[in-house]
């Protein structure tokens, strides 16, 4: 609205007009604040929204873990009483200070030396054999033991011919040092090991192992 108002002092009459006061974002009629408003609730709901899938892809994996650890602890103590009673009735042997490396126990003579013949006799009064190395790890588990040399059950007989195994089977695979068998002084007819085999005379005394396979 406007208004007139006359200079006393110049006789002028000058308008003056009354315009109105802007209003603040709170009065804006076209809705600005409360788009504002409505942008940041709609983040805070992406926010919350996004930190509940991380809590449950989190809550998801926890049950995951812990099932799979009770289901391995289940198993494991299957398999523990599995093999307790499977090496019951062998109690004895534990005893009597053999080793169990399944499926075969071993006895080890760590202070004995003797022929490799007296070896095997000694392992049959133990109701056992001179050992059989079947396989890489086999072959393995005689050089955990610190002992110089030690006999097993591999012989050429009498034939001194092909090397068989105390069981009477052929020999298929073998670990021979390099160069052996050689039969370098003779009559070595019988097999020992350390690290690698070694054709030896049946006479000398080295330590022996004696195996025990179980069914």
């Amino acid at each position: 609205m406007a208004r007139f108002v006359r200079n006393k002092d110049s006789g002028i009459t000058r308008n003056y007009v009354n315009l109105p006061e802007p209003k603040s974002d709170a009065q804006q009629p076209d809705g600005g604040t409360a788009a504002v408003s409505g942008r940041k609730l709609y983040q805070v709901a992406a926010v919350s929204f996004g930190l509940l899938c991380i809590l449950q892809a989190a809550l998801n994996i926890s049950l995951r873990l812990a099932l799979f650890i009770d289901a391995r602890h289940t198993n494991l103590t299957e398999e523990t009483d599995l093999l307790r009673r499977e090496l019951l009735p062998f109690d004895r042997y534990f005893q009597d200070g053999w080793v169990y490396v399944r499926p075969s126990f071993y006895y080890i003579s760590s202070s004995e030396k003797k022929s490799w013949q007296e070896s095997r006799n000694d392992c049959l009064q133990r109701g056992a054999d001179l050992v059989i190395i079947n396989s890489k790890n086999e072959q393995d588990f005689t050089r955990k033991f610190r002992l110089e040399v030690i006999w097993i059950g591999l012989t050429t007989g009498n034939t001194n011919d092909s090397w068989i195994w105390v069981d009477g089977t052929p020999l298929e695979t073998s670990y021979w040092s390099t160069g052996e068998p050689n039969n370098f002084r003779g009559n070595e007819s019988c097999a020992e090991t350390r690290f690698r085999w070694n054709d030896r005379n049946c006479v000398r005394e080295n330590h022996w192992i004696c195996e025990k396979m179980i069914a």
